[in-house]
């Protein structure tokens, strides 16, 4: 006696004519379980499919019907994915006015997968690890040789350390003398349900006298099959440098991902590392288009929330890839590697000079806030970098944090606690140092409200003194 939804060829006008039933749009990342009634009879082809449709307007057929004629009431269940806003489109396409009729009744959705109703829907985060407490859930093939290595090296200002921290671990492939030319080492990724859409992120780094292309790559492994496909390989990027690589992948049968490392060359295997892997439902390219944390600023696209303060000829750029000067400054930004980032080029300036760059006016509140950001300090004659915060109504700038001289020859990350219940301002100032090897970058800067959950390691500075904080110009 209740109601449901029906529609009827003996409508139709048009050949080929379409009806389609559209769902709201969805707010949220979802997964799992669409369940839904049907009855359908015809006498003619009639389609009866289930879509998902994103905002760009793109179809993915998600069900289609099977059969002709269902008298009965049939249930159909299928599996699906949305990490990104998306509408379900029920859609009954007729090819003529011949007689036939699609019914439809009791549409529900379960956070449980059909295949796996007693089980627990698959989680994205599982096959991700930033290697700082072991290897997750990956795993090694053994068989051909060492593999590959779980590390720790402090940054200093002669090599890099992890990307998660610069303190941390990553992974490190070919570091055994036993490695020769075309030694293969196996990195397993947990197995992926099929039939989704993926995107995977890592960062990486290659050292080496010789080209390092080709000496990482990824490959997809059916559990069915033997035969490994490859869906990226790496080609030259900057020597010891982190550089982040995105692909985007999917499959029909439940499957691997495994990162593959080779040695080519006789009288030098090279190092490769890796760091930071994580997985996504969606693709890459869906995933870059949702708006960012306004919180968050990789200077990807400008300065976000940050403008010049002009006090003398000192001033931030905007980069991409080396500074000018040798010796001093980054190889590329934090973010990818070949993305861009901030920095105050030292052969523009004289010693003691300094260079501000300020945050918008930000709301205030109560309690504890955090800043994050990562910077780079290299360069003999490295200067100081300092955080201030100035809050409306004030005149003086609290000083938060300062860093003096050579630090590091890679990106090291900074952490503020601070407080404020009144607007604000997030002021950086960097003074060039006493040669034209001061380049000094930031890149990466966040700020989250509560308190930080990590607690910033120190590196040791060369020094100058605090006399140099005193200079005015």
């Amino acid at each position: 006696i209740g109601h449901y939804m029906y529609v009827d060829s003996v409508y139709v006008k048009h050949f080929q004519e379409v009806a389609q039933l559209i769902s709201p749009k969805t707010t949220a990342p979802i997964s799992g379980c669409l369940s839904f009634y049907y009855q359908l009879k015809q006498e003619s082809s009639i389609v009866f499919t289930v879509y998902l449709r994103d905002t760009s307007g793109f179809y993915e057929e998600i069900w289609k019907t099977d059969t002709a004629l269902s008298v009965d009431w049939a249930l159909a269940e299928v599996d699906f994915n949305a990490p990104y806003p998306m509408e379900v489109i029920f859609e009954v396409a007729f090819n003529s006015a011949k007689g036939g009729y699609v019914a439809l009744d009791d549409i529900a959705f379960s956070p449980v997968y059909c295949s796996n109703q007693t089980g627990t829907p698959f989680n994205p985060a599982n096959a991700g690890c930033d290697f700082e407490e072991d290897l997750c859930n990956f795993y090694q093939d053994h068989k051909d040789g060492p593999g590959w290595s779980r590390v720790k090296v402090k940054r200093n200002v002669y090599r890099t350390g992890d990307h998660t921290t610069g303190f941390g671990y990553y992974l490190l492939a070919n570091t055994k003398f036993t490695s020769q030319p075309g030694y293969i080492g196996r990195l397993y990724g947990p197995t992926l349900p099929g039939n989704l859409q993926f995107c995977l992120r890592f960062y990486y780094a290659l050292y080496g006298f010789f080209k390092m292309s080709g000496t990482l790559a990824v490959y997809i492994f059916e559990e069915n099959h033997v035969v490994q496909e490859k869906i990226w390989s790496v080609l030259d990027s900057p020597k010891g440098v982190w550089t982040q690589a995105e692909i985007s992948f999917k499959k029909p049968m439940p499957f691997k991902f495994v990162f593959v490392s080779w040695c080519k060359s006789f009288w030098d295997c090279g190092l490769v590392a890796l760091d930071d892997v994580s997985l996504s439902l969606g693709s890459c390219q869906a995933a870059d288009s949702l708006l960012h944390n306004p919180g968050e600023c990789t200077f990807e696209k400008d300065e976000c929330v940050f403008t010049q303060k002009k006090r003398g000829r000192g001033s931030w750029h905007r980069r991409r890839g080396p500074t000018p000067t040798s010796y001093t400054g980054p190889k590329g930004d934090h973010t990818t590697g070949v993305g861009y980032y901030m920095y105050v080029e030292a052969s523009d300036m004289v010693y003691g000079q300094r260079a501000y760059l300020i945050s918008r006016s930000l709301r205030g509140i109560p309690g504890k806030q955090c800043l994050t950001f990562f910077y780079h300090m290299y360069g003999a004659g490295t200067g100081l970098l300092s955080v201030y915060l100035k809050k409306e109504g004030d005149d003086e700038e609290l000083p938060l944090w300062r860093r003096t001289g050579e630090q590091s020859i890679s990106w090291l990350r900074g952490l503020i606690e601070y407080e404020s219940d009144r607007n604000y301002q997030i002021i950086f100032e960097a003074i060039r140092g006493v040669s034209m090897r001061s380049d000094t970058a930031i890149d990466d800067i966040l700020f989250q409200a509560g308190p930080c959950l990590e607690v910033e390691e120190i590196q040791f500075s060369s020094g100058y003194p605090d006399s140099l904080n005193e200079i005015e110009y």
